[in-house]
């Protein structure tokens, strides 16, 4: 697939929630994934797609999205950005938020192998 075409793919998926499917559909095996802050204990950079799926699931156990707005993409070349815009619910503390995140992507050869998010922490 083409950048476009990947960049295309997770949007509709992330558009619906399909978050895990993304993974499992459009990451490589070597992914890199670096987040704006990390969470206690923890590195901002999680290693491989075994990591991200951990952190991924991680997310869906501990969250609850009431909406959820995906904007994008915004292709350039080999990299892609993407907007996202959630209204959720920390559950192990009760914790409503809303959260804007911006993601900025690489894809190689038709697969995500680098994924950085900016957002306030």
């Amino acid at each position: 697939m083409t950048t476009q075409e990947v960049a295309q793919k997770l949007v509709d998926l992330c558009s619906h929630g399909k978050f895990q499917e993304a993974t499992e559909a459009l990451y490589s095996p070597d992914i890199v994934s670096m987040e704006a802050g990390a969470p206690p204990g923890q590195s901002r950079e999680s290693k491989g797609i075994d990591a991200v799926k951990g952190k991924g699931a991680w997310w869906a156990a501990n969250h609850e999205v009431h909406s959820l707005n995906v904007e994008g993409p915004l292709v350039a070349g080999s990299h892609f950005s993407v907007t996202f815009k959630m209204d959720v619910t920390f559950t192990p503390q009760s914790k409503r938020f809303t959260m804007e995140e911006v993601a900025v992507y690489k894809v190689v050869d038709g697969k995500i192998v680098y994924e950085e998010f900016f957002y306030s922490m």
